[in-house]
């Protein structure tokens, strides 16, 4: 590997690790199923209540 090549590689991974940084993440944190259930639950709820407060 000739010198250059090795400083740009240097350069570019320094690079791409800041941009990554800046970026955040693409997807959503994983959520249990555990923790998912009273979230789904509680929803319902909410949507049932919106529901009758239209009729």
């Amino acid at each position: 590997m000739n010198r250059t090549k090795k400083i740009t590689q240097k350069f570019m991974s320094k690079t791409r690790k800041a941009n990554a940084k800046l970026n955040g993440r693409s997807k959503p944190p994983y959520i249990a199923k555990a923790d998912r259930m009273p979230i789904d639950v509680a929803t319902d709820k909410v949507i049932g209540h919106v529901d009758d407060s239209l009729t």
